[in-house]
């Protein structure tokens, strides 16, 4: 038991380090199917897990300054609340038809992720000026030919960007993320998981936050979000320390290996790859779920 907690943790922590938050909704399906831990208990061990895994990565990208305290902050406290009722409508509804609502969260997951790549995908040509040589050619740079690039078009709704300054959020973009907030908080008390599916492309399209600064921001909003859904079950659930210790450990230590493996493959190919095992995790879950509620 140690060694498989141990790798499953690991394997974990790897989707976590190469894709961000949207790895930790694989923690409640590893959990309940393959050690065998109730529901309830499996979703309250993974707000631990992802919670501690989650800050451990924070702090790995604050150094790198891709955390944007600010938006983390207030997005993460806009779930708090949400968070606490997410918490009590675990504990009233039936641990398949649980299940069977995580099945649905796993398509919605795997959906969102190859939405966003082809959103990514549609890229136009630009050309980056060819620096001026010291005695200058009389020609405008822009004018100049330069080598071909892919940039994606970030999006109208985005909040814009001046150099060196933070994203300036509009009205309807701060409506948007408070929304993106509240929802996210409910889905980390019900379903023990991050929502950094839902957290980075909110980030990415309302405040225009780059890539990087969306995924180091995110693992802030998860660890606020998981303590204040553990307050919330706090009497309510045992804590199985000798899985999640063993488990947290080996998933803050995948979690590094992840991000070297994003570092050496495409984003593209790792994102299309953890969809598909979504929605074939998602599949098996359904079917498992809808076998007990009829039995």
């Amino acid at each position: 038991m140690p060694v498989l907690v141990a790798v499953l943790g690991a394997v974990i922590g790897v989707s976590l380090g190469a894709l961000g938050g949207g790895g930790s909704v694989l923690t409640v399906p590893a959990l309940v199917y393959a050690l065998g831990e109730p529901v309830g208990r499996a979703t309250t061990a993974s707000l631990v897990i992802v919670g501690i895994t989650s800050l451990a990565g924070a702090v790995g990208h604050a150094r790198a300054g891709r955390v944007r305290w600010g938006a983390g902050i207030a997005f993460g406290v806009a779930g708090v609340v949400t968070s606490f009722a997410g918490s009590w409508v675990n504990r009233m509804i039936d641990a398949n038809a649980l299940l069977l609502a995580f099945a649905g969260l796993l398509l919605l997951a795997a959906t969102g992720m190859l939405r966003r790549l082809r959103g990514e995908s549609g890229a136009v040509p630009h050309r980056d000026p060819l620096p001026e040589p010291a005695g200058g050619t009389g020609v405008a740079p822009d004018c100049r030919p330069g080598p071909v690039r892919g940039v994606a078009v970030r999006p109208r709704t985005a909040a814009p960007r001046i150099a060196g300054r933070p994203p300036v959020a509009s009205r309807s973009a701060l409506v948007r993320m408070a929304v993106a907030g509240l929802a996210v908080g409910f889905l980390t008390g019900l379903f023990g998981v991050g929502g950094g599916f839902v957290i980075v492309p909110a980030l990415t399209l309302a405040l225009g936050y780059t890539m990087p600064e969306a995924v180091g921001t995110s693992l802030l909003v998860i660890a606020i979000n998981s303590a204040a859904a553990l307050a919330a079950r706090a009497g309510h659930e045992s804590f199985q320390w000798g899985v999640i210790v063993p488990f947290t450990a080996a998933a803050i230590a995948g979690s590094l290996l992840g991000k070297r493996i994003s570092d050496r493959i495409s984003g593209d190919t790792l994102t299309r790859a953890f969809a598909v095992l979504l929605v074939l995790l998602a599949a098996y879950v359904a079917v498992r779920s809808i076998s007990g509620l009829a039995s």
